[in-house]
């Protein structure tokens, strides 16, 4: 079985997400994420210092997207 196809494994429990785990799951890269969560695009806290974005964050920006394609 060659697992470099292997889907990767998503985790459902999660609550909160790294940025890199959130860009992975949009499938960009972590400078594209960065620049989505400083234009608002994208929601994230912090916790801490750190920067974290919810698990259901990256869909709600996709059915964002997808709205505003539509209706275009």
């Amino acid at each position: 079985m060659d697992t470099a196809h292997v889907a990767e494994v998503i985790d459902t429990t999660l609550v909160l997400l790294t940025v890199e785990e959130a860009a992975r799951r949009l499938r960009i890269g972590r400078t594209v994420c960065y620049r989505l969560i400083r234009s608002g695009e994208l929601e994230s806290i912090t916790v801490g210092t750190l920067r974290r974005v919810p698990a259901d964050a990256p869909a709600a920006y996709v059915a964002r997207r997808r709205a505003a394609q539509r209706a275009a």
